[in-house]
């Protein structure tokens, strides 16, 4: 039989069970949409949250000081640490691991004052890498670099939001501004960007100015030490260096002031690669449910083209005879059936991926929500749908395909055509 005869054969099979066939067929291809859409939907909350956290800072560590819990050198617990302005060089010569290890120091609720407007503001001041760890993109004119930094000098990067309330639409690069009693000159404007987390405040409302200058202009109120700094910032070299990053700048740290390393009160850190990580795994787990409800509907159809088979090998059961009778081997019958099952399961199938793909695509035409970057289906699921695709096919062709070989020709050719 010739593969033209097979499909014109399969087709006169299938059109015989109209309803029948449509609905095992509908069942195949709505297995493979339900587990292509799953794990499309799944993929673009996980890509949809990372890059929403990317614009936050990616793989941070915020090292915040608190009260020691435990006792260390003969000193009690229930003792204040306080980060000194100086701390992160010695913290970076100690932690190999990390990347960065920066100061940052913020003052908020500052009056701050242009030729146009006036708004109460957070500064915030840090060394020159905070604009790459922080994801601080500057649309006009530049960061305060490292020049600045050795020269304290009052320059200001104004973030998106800033720059409006104090400038409106007229330009701000080059323009002063009072913070406090100091004249700034603007150097930068930052680009907008969305945020979904902060420790002291949106980006886009805050304004960056050198660490010396802010240590200097601004420093910490009494009774503070005015030396002191709000929080140290540690990045790690890459994901592999990350605990030993955060084990390093804790043990660095306890050196320095006189704590126990594993004492988490007294350097309490928010680590958004550990954040980041719990994340993926909840969304991997609601990926790998919703997959394995398409993978149910995916088996309940294929059951359903096993029942078309095996009705259509009961109804063929004379014409399998009359194969038989004329020199057909059993290997030929088990080919037939297998193939036409097959022909079923994948053009079915092929159906649901092509509108899988098109819901896909017609979906992430329109606006997505923050944290959702669309329906993203990846070469990993078309892989997977195939795979599992063909196992289906494989399952539901075999045992019609044995029931038709097993057909005794002698008996088939007693019965009437049909029955």
């Amino acid at each position: 039989m010739t593969f033209r005869d097979l499909v014109s054969d399969t087709l006169r099979t299938l059109s015989a069970n109209k309803l029948r066939t449509f609905l095992t067929m509908f069942g195949i291809a709505w297995g493979i949409v339900s587990i292509t859409l799953m794990v499309a939907a799944g993929e673009g909350l996980r890509v949809g949250q990372a890059q929403v956290a990317e614009q936050f800072g990616k793989d941070i560590m915020i090292v915040f000081a608190g009260r020691t819990s435990l006792q260390a050198g003969g000193a009690r617990a229930g003792r204040r640490v306080q980060w000194e302005a100086e701390d992160w060089k010695s913290v970076l010569e100690q932690s190999p691991s990390c990347q960065y290890v920066m100061p940052e120091l913020g003052q908020g609720g500052t009056p701050v004052r242009s030729s146009y407007n006036s708004a109460s503001l957070l500064v915030t001041g840090s060394l020159p890498p905070f604009a790459e760890v922080r994801s601080i993109g500057v649309g006009e004119g530049r960061y305060p670099s490292w020049d600045d930094e050795k020269e304290a000098r009052r320059v200001v990067l104004l973030g998106s939001d800033a720059r409006k309330q104090l400038f409106g639409s007229r330009p701000a690069l080059g323009e002063t501004v009072r913070i406090g009693d100091f004249p700034y000159t603007v150097v930068g404007v930052m680009k907008h960007k969305e945020q979904d987390s902060s420790y002291d405040g949106q980006d886009i409302s805050k304004l960056f100015l050198p660490f010396a200058t802010i240590l200097r202009d601004f420093p910490n109120r009494p009774p503070q030490n005015p030396k002191s700094v709000d929080r140290l910032l540690a990045v790690p070299r890459d994901t592999a260096h990350h605990d030993a990053c955060k084990w390093e700048v804790r043990r660095a740290l306890g050196r320095i002031h006189g704590f126990d390393p594993q004492d988490e009160q007294a350097a309490g850190i928010w680590d958004t690669v550990e954040e980041a990580l719990a994340f993926r795994q909840m969304t991997d787990g609601m990926k790998y449910f919703l997959g394995a409800v398409g993978l149910a509907t995916l088996f309940i159809g294929g059951i359903g083209v096993m029942n078309v088979m095996l009705v259509a090998v009961r109804e063929r059961t004379r014409e399998i005879g009359v194969r038989r009778a004329v020199g057909a081997t059993r290997r030929s019958v088990v080919r037939q059936f297998f193939l036409e099952t097959m022909v079923v399961v994948f053009l079915s199938g092929g159906i649901g991926m092509g509108i899988a793909y098109a819901i896909c695509a017609a979906v992430n035409l329109l606006p997505m929500p923050q944290f959702f970057a669309g329906l993203l289906p990846t070469w990993q699921s078309g892989a997977l749908a195939f795979g599992l695709l063909g196992t289906v096919a494989v399952a539901s062709a075999f045992y019609p395909a044995s029931r038709a070989a097993a057909v005794d020709p002698i008996e088939a050719l007693r019965q009437e055509a049909g029955g």
